[in-house]
């Protein structure tokens, strides 16, 4: 380390570490908006704010969380349960607001400790690892406790390089966190011509004339055919019956899991000899079709697709249309899934034959306006892959002092 570190216990360095309280009458006095948020640990996450679930508490419920008033900058840290030890800071927006008992507010003093920096440093991995480890003593529920967020104690650099480390690792967040938002406002637009298009019948070319057909009155020209005549649902393989040996190269097996939260260290693996057609690269569309019911386009590199995920294709029809209509029936095989008298919900593949599709007489005009956009959804999220796993091989080398930081303006 080429800087001189210094330790410091965190509560001597800080205005406030102290979590709030359920409000009287527990969640059901919860609103779906109101004047002020009351953050739980659902919308910790780390590195980011989930306003999913977002509880908000009226006047008088928040006058009596006055000593957990959340101020910008704040660190959250949560406190309980599965969830201890994640980090975040709030987005502005969502101010004014309070904590409940499962999140700790850390409000450092500025002048010896970056609020930004301190956010890193407590998900650095070896110091995650750290708290989960204190968390889970002497517990029946994990749990950090105010006494032992206090006696934390950091090694830290001088304040200008603590700003320095934060400002990098920042700007790849604001990144990130933009790819998303885009990818955001891009599914609100592929939505929105799909209702304009196939609800509406408001499409390029229109001219009013209908027929009839098995779902009501559609466009002249225009048919009907099942989801599953629309595109190949390729069922992947039971991946146990190709083991990867240690030292052979391998793929990683795609799980629902995967589908949902990328390839991890859990991730199984299996051998090279898996079937080509079984193999799933970025960009390609997945339905997970039991347990948790998504669609989604793959970005995690290549892997091998394993049982319970279909693999979404077509000869005849572009993938946008594929992905869209495939959407469009989502809800109701949720449905279908959860009626499921069995521990695992799921459809069959009946299901996809009873969803119908609308199909227009041309569909040239429809993809030179959806096509781009699926494409650059694909290309935002490939971005978005590449700067986090950037992130995260850049953020423990930063705060560990591995990495020599110059010429970088405050």
């Amino acid at each position: 380390m080429s800087d001189e570190f210094e330790e410091i216990r965190l509560g001597d360095i800080c205005i406030k570490i102290g979590s709030g309280a359920t409000p009287t009458g527990g969640k059901d006095s919860y609103l779906a908006d109101g004047d002020f948020a009351l953050i739980r640990s659902q919308n910790v996450l780390d590195f980011s704010f989930s306003y999913n679930g977002l509880a908000f508490i009226n006047k008088a419920q928040a006058s009596k969380l006055m000593n957990v008033t959340v101020e910008k900058e704040d660190v959250l840290l949560n406190i309980t349960g599965d969830s201890v030890a994640r980090v975040c800071q709030v987005p502005d927006d969502v101010l004014p607001a309070r904590v409940n008992q499962h999140v700790a507010i850390i409000r450092p003093k500025e002048e010896k400790l970056n609020s930004k920096f301190l956010k890193y440093y407590l998900i650095n991995p070896s110091f995650k690892n750290f708290m989960l480890g204190m968390s889970a003593v002497g517990a029946t529920r994990n749990a950090l406790t105010k006494t032992m967020i206090e006696d934390f104690k950091l090694k830290l650099p001088k304040l200008p390089k603590q700003r320095k480390i934060a400002t990098i690792l920042s700007s790849l967040d604001y990144k990130i966190e933009l790819n998303r938002q885009t990818n955001h406002s891009l599914e609100a637009i592929a939505q929105a011509l799909f209702k304009e298009w196939f609800v509406d019948f408001n499409f390029p070319g229109a001219t009013g004339e209908m027929q009839d057909s098995e779902l009501g009155e559609i466009p002249k020209g225009w048919r009907v055919e099942p989801l599953d005549k629309v595109a190949e649902f390729l069922n992947g393989l039971a991946l146990q019956k190709f083991p990867s040996k240690e030292g052979d190269q391998f793929l990683p097996v795609i799980k629902i899991r995967e589908l949902k939260n990328g390839i991890s260290a859990n991730t199984d693996k299996a051998n090279k000899d898996v079937p080509e057609k079984y193999i799933i690269n970025d960009g390609d569309l997945l339905f997970s079709w039991s347990g948790t019911l998504e669609v989604k386009f793959w970005i995690g590199g290549k892997g091998a697709l394993n049982q319970h995920l279909f693999k979404v294709s077509s000869t005849h029809y572009p993938i946008w249309f594929c992905y869209v209509w495939t959407l469009h029936h989502l809800a109701e095989f949720r449905r279908i899934a959860e009626d499921k008298a069995t521990t695992m919900g799921h459809i069959q593949r009946r299901h996809l034959s009873e969803a119908l599709c609308l199909i227009p007489d041309n569909l040239v005009p429809m993809t030179r306006c959806m096509q781009p956009l699926t494409e650059q959804y694909v290309n935002n999220e490939q971005q978005i892959q590449t700067l986090t796993q950037l992130r995260y091989a850049l953020l423990p080398k930063l705060i560990n002092g591995e990495i020599e930081i110059s010429e970088i303006t405050e």
